[in-house]
């Protein structure tokens, strides 16, 4: 239960808009507010990954105060108000959990984003679009790729077998290699992206989320090459200063340590 928090949340965000208000908050606009949203939306993230219940509640918050704003702007505009947008989501779930809230049957999470998938192309139908548009371009590239592998996926277009999985990454591989020795730029640039896609690909068939993957994989780096650096400074050195096949050592002996 709220208790009229969210409403007085509204409230203040209004007053903020106010012509005696913020100039700061009377300034922004949707446009303006975008990068922030985005920020937010990952630091929510951030406090996710770390387990930190205490800033993911405040970052939560920032969130919901941007929303709130966005809504606000809109609402001065004559577009539409928050109220609309809670009444949008609020009957759009109902739609589409017919299972919950209807009489269709989903008895596991898969057949249930196969039901969602179902009621969503039920609802565009009428609109003369392609079948992938719903998937924002704005998306960081590896959630976005691997959200247009599973929605074309949900209409059978995919892989039979892992195995074709990761031969498209060898393939892939292969390719850029041949780009690579024929000293081809362009070519190098596109087969890199293809090998990307092919690889993000594999992450969703085995049940990774390939943003997440390289998440950790570019936190462990950080971890290793902090302790390497840690190591030449105990040993009276300089980064930058300190001769590679040194470095690879260090670095060497970081991998060996056992996994936390």
């Amino acid at each position: 239960m709220t208790d009229g928090s969210f409403d007085k949340l509204c409230d203040v965000v209004a007053r903020l808009r106010a012509p005696d208000g913020c100039p700061w908050d009377r300034e922004q606009t949707n446009e303006s507010l975008v990068p922030k949203l985005l920020e937010e939306a990952y630091e929510v993230a951030d406090a996710i990954r770390a387990r930190d219940d205490a800033n993911l509640r405040e970052e939560l918050g920032d969130v919901m105060l941007l929303v709130t704003m966005h809504a606000q702007i809109a609402s001065e505009r004559g577009d539409f108000a928050i109220e609309e947008v809670l009444e949008d989501i609020t009957a759009k779930l109902i739609r589409r959990h017919p299972h919950v809230f209807g009489d269709r049957e989903a008895h596991d999470a898969g057949a249930v984003v196969k039901l969602w998938d179902s009621v969503k192309r039920d609802e565009k139908k009428h609109k003369d679009e392609h079948y992938l548009t719903g998937v924002a371009a704005a998306l960081p590239a590896l959630m976005r790729a691997q959200k247009i592998q599973k929605k074309a996926a949900h209409v059978r277009f995919d892989w039979p077998e892992l195995a074709d999985v990761a031969a498209k990454v060898d393939e892939e591989l292969a390719e850029t290699k041949d780009a690579i020795a024929e000293d081809d730029h362009d070519a190098v640039a596109e087969e890199i992206g293809d090998l990307l896609f092919a690889v993000v690909n594999l992450a969703r068939r085995t049940n990774h989320d390939a943003e997440t993957l390289l998440q950790a994989a570019t936190d462990k780096f950080v971890r290793r090459f902090n302790a390497v650096e840690d190591e030449v400074k105990a040993r009276g050195g300089k980064l930058g200063e300190v001769g590679l096949a040194e470095l690879d050592d260090i670095w060497n002996a970081q991998k060996a340590k056992p996994r936390a």
